[in-house]
């Protein structure tokens, strides 16, 4: 008999299992990356990445921007590439400039350019995959493994978890390395670090279970507005990107701000909308602009794990776990995972199925037997 055919929701469920084995081999691609960071002195960091990559880029950006408080970002690999410089000021030595590449595939034809270019210019390199003897290992000074494991099926879940979970380390390490945090709030971000990750099985099925309730608007939606702020704007990012690529239903996800300044006109009552956010300094303007919305459709989710959302219903779904801000996105996107993969199964599209032929994004490698 044959093995059974990965699917997107079997990977899915396997995230509390990834998440602990991740956390528990966390020395394998953390020590590198720490030791590569002190030794170079870095000042500033430049995350980059494609797709799921790039929204993990932004996730790694913040981290580094308010835990290990040294300058970061996010950058499209070509657009930095084309028109961007690291160094522009020289208020640092080039090799100071750390440029990360973020690749589960290690196969993006970008992400592949932009780290031999940065070598080129004479900054720093690193990069994190799935794959350490793939094309992308060949372009950096240092390389670091992703635990991720085997993800045969086109779109990456639990790969966006593992990636999220490999750069808040980074971060938590690398603060704590360089005295930006206490060793008691290092011990307490490590235990609620734990918290979550025993936790995450009850996150897929609370997740689940949300999607089953709310199946129905979901699956006949005109459209789908993903709204966050904060650290979760990547959120809102990955959302958009999983639905797009497995449920196939108009999307667009925005700044919660910048969505009230721009397509309300657009509103009718079959728009269905995914807020999400935590405690951050936006929280109450999100309940406002919730109570907004729903002048105009009911179809208005809020996923948070706050127990300060007033006037909950069944149509969102507020966590039975409270985890920080810096870690609650790997909780927050899970979601919007089930609406994209139970969705798309709904209606009847194959996710391993990816009907898109074109070589233009990934060099074309063979896989290893």
């Amino acid at each position: 008999m044959g093995c059974e055919k990965p699917t997107v929701l079997g990977y899915m469920k396997s995230q509390p299992e990834v998440l602990a084995r991740t956390y528990k081999n966390r020395e394998i691609f953390v020590k590198p990356f720490v030791d590569y960071f002190i030794k170079k002195d870095i000042k500033k960091v430049i995350f980059f990445g494609s797709g799921t990559s790039y929204n993990v880029s932004n996730i790694a950006a913040y981290y580094f921007k308010h835990m290990v408080e040294v300058d970061a970002e996010a950058q499209y690999p070509t657009v930095y590439q084309n028109y961007e410089t690291a160094n522009r000021y020289h208020f640092m030595k080039d090799e100071q400039v750390l440029c990360v590449g973020i690749s589960q595939s290690g196969t993006s034809i970008s992400t592949i350019n932009m780290l031999q270019e940065a070598k080129d210019r004479g900054h720093s390199t690193l990069v994190i995959t799935g794959n350490t003897k793939s094309e992308i290992t060949k372009h950096v000074d240092v390389v670091t493994e992703l635990l991720v494991g085997p993800e045969l099926t086109p779109p990456e879940t639990k790969g966006y978890t593992t990636s999220v979970i490999s750069v808040y380390l980074w971060a938590l390490e690398t603060a704590k390395a360089l005295n930006r945090i206490s060793q008691a709030d290092y011990e307490k971000a490590c235990a609620e670090l734990e918290v979550l990750i025993n936790d995450f099985d009850s996150v897929v099925k609370e997740s689940e279970a949300w999607y089953d309730r709310n199946k129905a608007t979901m699956l006949n939606s005109d459209r789908i507005y993903v709204l966050g702020y904060g650290i979760d704007y990547a959120t809102v990012l990955e959302g958009q990107l999983k639905i797009a690529e497995m449920f196939r239903y108009p999307i667009v996800g925005y700044e919660i701000e910048e969505f009230m300044h721009g397509p309300t006109p657009a509103i009718t009552p079959k728009v269905t909308f995914f807020i999400v956010g935590s405690e951050e300094v936006e929280f109450e303007r999100m309940l406002m602009i919730r109570r907004a919305l729903l002048n105009y459709t009911d179809r208005v989710h809020v996923i948070s794990c706050s127990k300060n959302v007033d006037n909950v219903t069944d149509k969102d779904i507020i966590f039975e776990g409270y985890y920080n801000k810096f870690i609650a996105p790997l909780a927050y996107t899970v979601p919007m995972q089930f609406v994209a993969a139970k969705g798309a199964k709904e209606i009847g599209i194959d996710t391993n199925i990816w009907p898109f032929k074109e070589p233009i994004a990934h060099l074309q490698e063979e896989e290893e037997s």
